[in-house]
């Protein structure tokens, strides 16, 4: 099959890139553009002239924010055979934050729209599946879980691991207050005697970090390929997210960052994330009990993995098939 994968910014999102290694590997054809823009109203013009253009069998949309491809359905036969909706985000729920009810109205129309058009829905996790449901009902709908590539721990040396309790807590991803870094600076205030590294960056990164307590230690954005190797040299790795309306839909299945830290073994301690499987050294907790989570788990060792605990990119190669094989 021809593929045309898109997303608001298609070179740049985890997930489709994962998506496109996958589907290449079992053999198809598979465009990602570049938009070269942030601009919503440019990216659904070069959108719909790209799926016209390369007259694609599937379009696979990842979603959010899903208005860029309002009045898509309609180049189905002229553009494009079949679709597919990833509903990898409640863009409604996430929109309602800032615009309210209002707000949540007009994204879910969006949603809507795209949830009825698709052929197939994949998405993230359960919650997730059931939230779409409500668009259309009688859409078949595949859980394609958010793991990590079983490279990704290739990438830790042994020598670089710490004893429990001898090296930096640990935070990766945006600084911004959606991530909880306020909670996170709140943490390191609170365990002046532990040192925590940041390791992501922001656009307003430097307005949060101005006034950071001495034991934080500001690393900036890393490349991936550098990241398993800082978080070899973790004591514990830290979610410190406060509890809103989108914390029913963050599972451990969505969370890319929780998977890449249990992947390697570590002690995760997360806030802000709803709990669907049980999951060895995983310790979720309301985000007013963070810092005696930390506390209680910095000395304590992660318990053994077994290779049933491990999850991984490549255990979606299935379901993945049995999607476009649906079609």
């Amino acid at each position: 099959m021809k593929i045309l994968l898109l997303a608001n910014q298609p070179e740049r999102t985890t997930r489709l890139r994962m998506f496109r290694g996958t589907l290449q590997s079992q053999g198809h054809e598979v465009i990602v553009p570049s938009f070269g823009t942030r601009n919503w109203i440019s990216i659904a013009r070069q959108a719909k002239k790209m799926a016209l253009d390369h007259k694609p069998d599937v379009v696979h949309i990842f979603n959010v924010p899903d208005v860029i491809y309002h009045g898509f359905a309609g180049l189905r036969g002229r553009g494009y055979k079949k679709l597919i909706y990833d509903y990898r985000s409640p863009w409604g729920v996430e929109f309602a934050q800032t615009f309210l009810a209002p707000g949540k109205a007009f994204a879910e129309r969006f949603e809507r729209e795209l949830a009825e058009a698709a052929d197939v829905i994949t998405t993230v996790n359960e919650p997730l599946e059931k939230k779409v449901k409500e668009y259309a009902p009688q859409k078949k709908v595949y859980i394609v879980p958010n793991y990590p590539q079983r490279s990704f721990c290739q990438k830790v040396d042994e020598s670089d691991t710490v004893q429990p309790g001898k090296g930096p807590i640990i935070f990766i991803g945006r600084v911004c207050t959606q991530e909880g870094i306020g909670k996170l600076l709140e943490l390191a205030r609170a365990i002046p005697e532990r040192e925590f590294w940041i390791v992501g960056g922001g656009p307003f990164a430097r307005y949060y970090l101005w006034r950071k307590p001495a034991n934080v230690r500001n690393l900036g954005w890393q490349p991936h390929d550098k990241v398993a190797a800082l978080l070899g040299k973790a004591s514990l790795c830290l979610i410190p997210r406060e509890e809103n309306a989108l914390t029913p839909y963050s599972t451990d299945k969505s969370v890319w960052k929780l998977n890449e830290y249990l992947a390697l073994g570590k002690i995760v301690v997360a806030s802000g994330v709803t709990m669907i499987e049980k999951r060895k050294n995983l310790v979720i907790v309301p985000s007013r009990d963070l810092e005696r989570a930390v506390r209680d788990n910095l000395l304590r060792e992660p318990e053994p993995m077994g290779r049933e605990d491990y999850r991984f990119w490549d255990t979606n190669d299935k379901v993945i098939q049995e999607v476009y094989e649906s079609l």
